[in-house]
Formats: C-alpha cells, structure tokens, sequence
C-alpha cells in the first residue's frame, strides 16, 4: 500500500512539474469531455421534456387536424373536418370519453378600456379544460347553455389577463372583440412556453358556437377535433381505428391520400427526439473527435516526456524500482491528467449547456450519468492513449536508460 502511494505522490509530482504538457492534455481532454457532457444532458433533457409534453398532451388522447399533410406543408388551409364528425366519433367510439371540436381565429385584437393585445381565440365545448387538464383557478368555465345561446362569454390564458387587467381581477369584466363586447367568466391555470416558443397562455378561449357564428361565419366546419379515451393502453389500435373511420366518413377512395391528420403522444415524442437528433450527432461526432485529438495529443507529449525524463527512469530502475513501478507512475500521470480534464470538461459542458439554453429553448437536464459518463471516457483515454508510452518507459533498461 505503501508502494503504491509513493507511486501516486510521485505522479503527482511530476503532473506538477511538467505543467505545459499537463495544460495542453487537460484542455484537449476537456474540450472533448464538455461535448459528451452536453450529449448525454440533451438526451435526457429531450426524454424528459418530451414526457412532460405529452403529460400536459394527455397520454391517452388523439387529436385530428383538418387538411392534408400536403396542403398544410404549403399553408393553405383545408376546411375538411366537420361538426357531424365529431358527433360521430361520439356514437362510434364507446371508449371516448370526451370529443372536442375546436376552432381558431388568429391575432384578433382584444381590448378592455385601454389596453389593447393581439390574441388567438379557440371556440370550443364547455369540456376544453377537462380536455386539456387545463384547470379554471379564478371564475368558472362557461356551460352548455352558453353554446346553445351564442353567449358572448369567455375563459382567460394567464398572459391576456395579465396584458389587459394587470393587477385588476378580470372575471364579470366586459372586454372587446372585434367591437363585440364580450364577458370574462374564467381565467385558465398559467401553464407557460408549448415546445418551439409558443405562448400558450396569450389565448381566449370561447363557445363554439359564439365563435363560428360570429367571428367565422361558419356553421358546419371546424378546424380541430381532440378525442380522450378511457382505454389508454388501446391508444394505437384506437388511432387506427379512428383514421379509417375519418376516411370512411369523409368517402375517401382507396389509394386517395387524407385529407386529415392525426396525432398521438407517440408522435410528440418522435418529434421532440428528431429535434434534438441533429443536433445531439453533431456534438457527439465533434466529442468523438475531440476525444481522439485528445488521446493522440496524450499520447505524443508523453512520448516526448519519456525521452527527456530517460535519464530520471535509468536511476530509478537501478535503485530498485520494478517495471511495473514505472508503468503505474506513468498511467498515474495520464489518469490524474485525464481525471482534471473530466472535471474541466463537465463544468464546461455545464456552462455552454446554459448558454445553449438561454440562446435556444433547448431541453437539457444534468444528471449523475452525465458526470459519470464524461469521467469514465476520460480515465478510457487515459488508460488507452497512456498504457503505450507508460510500457515503453517501464522497459527501458537501467544502464541504457541512465546513458541516454
């Protein structure tokens, strides 16, 4: 045990002394490290975020959007999905607990007294919050009969509320739409930032009805349909279904692409991990890389230490060092470098991870597997890049050694 400490305190020492090749090790090692750190923080940051997207999508819910994938890749709207389809999909489906037509109007202006914000409006059923798991917290949601009058009523996002009321309670309020006064029931739990920097709280929520009629002058088309079932662990076999249903009740022939598309949690999660991919493969070969550049630079400055350090072995050898003496200094050396520039390299991958999220809203979460992982293939690097040359001065003979 002795032995061994002496090994490492002499290491250590020379890690000291030899300090430009140590900077130089380190930092190779480092630069490499930080890229796998920020690898394997966005991976299980796109994991998790893609989890709590669909915890806040519903993991037992499809939503169906009106028009073809084509026309909507050209952003022309298709009007496809109808009123009669959700009333369908509310027969056929035994296991649908809640079927939601939805429909939208873009940057609407809404005003109250002075203040004036550019706001979405969503017409819906009185089941959009439980649709949602989307909670009213001040007021109350507005009811069937509301949709059965055209009340001219609606719910909050925290953000509008904020931007016309500041401080002021809103609910019983009268605010404006389009010169339509209209009355504040409710106002939504705030619920912040949708995956890509949508605000989802900058919404007005109101009857179906109401909006069709007055805002659209629409009564037979819609723009979304969200369907919740019972059944959650049939959520595939439902999606299927539901698909074939849509395309016979739209009389669609055979061979004739959707006019309709469908999504499901799976599709959020497919999303998210494809957005994080690229990037994810771009530091991973850039930290691969990096690694190799690193072990190779190891590597050669060790060589060169060996041949002006053969003198110091030849002496060390004749007082009785054994070669395995000199071959676990030399692996201390590279370890002790390679666990400085683990070290390094995580707090660097932690610093350009912040930076990569306040630059973009992208999903990171730092956990022991980042740290371990880093500090595991920078002792790979140490070991692999560092066994060479630590053999080659452990064989060097005594006499020859002191001579060289």
């Amino acid at each position: 045990m002795d032995r061994l400490i002496n090994i490492l305190s002499q290491s250590l020492q020379a890690v000291v002394a030899l300090k430009i090749r140590t900077f130089f090790c380190t930092l190779s090692i480092a630069i490499g490290i930080s890229a796998v750190t920020i690898i394997v923080a966005a991976t299980e940051g796109a994991y998790q975020k893609a989890f709590e997207i669909v915890e806040t999508f519903g993991p037992d819910s499809i939503f169906v959007v009106g028009g073809s994938e084509k026309s909507r890749a050209v952003t022309q709207r298709q009007k496809t999905l109808t009123l009669a389809d959700a009333a369908a999909i509310r027969s056929a489906f035994a296991t649908a607990y809640l079927v939601v037509p939805m429909t939208t109007v873009q940057d609407v202006i809404v005003s109250y007294k002075g203040n004036r914000y550019s706001a979405p409006i969503v017409g819906t059923t009185s089941d959009y919050s439980r649709s949602w798991s989307w909670p009213v917290v001040e007021g109350s949601d507005f009811t069937d009969d509301d949709l059965r009058r055209l009340a001219n009523v609606a719910l909050l996002g925290n953000e509008t509320m904020k931007q016309l009321f500041g401080e002021e309670n809103p609910v019983g309020k009268t605010i404006l739409i389009r010169k339509i006064p209209v009355q504040v029931v409710g106002v939504l739990l705030e619920r912040g930032s949708a995956q890509g920097g949508g605000n989802m709280d900058n919404r007005v929520i109101m009857p179906l009805s109401t909006v069709m009629k007055k805002l659209q002058n629409e009564a037979k088309y819609v723009a979304f349909i969200r369907v919740r079932f019972e059944d959650q662990e049939n959520l595939d076999r439902h999606l299927e279904e539901l698909k074939a249903f849509l395309r016979r009740q739209h009389r669609l022939p055979d061979g004739e692409p959707d006019d309709f598309q469908i999504f499901s949690p799976k599709d959020i999660i497919k999303f998210l991990v494809a957005l994080t991919g690229s990037l994810i493969a771009f530091v991973g070969i850039v930290g691969i890389i990096s690694l190799m550049v690193a072990g190779f630079v190891l590597a050669n400055l060790f060589h060169l230490s060996i041949r002006e350090r053969t003198g110091e072995i030849g002496i060390r050898r004749s007082v009785g060092a054994k070669r395995r003496d000199i071959l676990f200094q030399f692996l201390g050396e590279a370890l002790i470098i390679t666990t400085a520039g683990g070290l390094c390299g995580f707090l660097m991958g932690v610093a350009a991870a912040r930076l990569l999220q306040h630059v973009e809203a992208f999903p990171i979460r730092f956990s022991w597997k980042a740290f371990a992982i880093g500090l595991f293939l920078s002792w790979l690097v140490g070991i692999v890049f560092g066994l060479r040359p630590a053999s080659r001065a452990a064989h060097l003979e005594p006499i020859e050694a002191i001579r060289g």
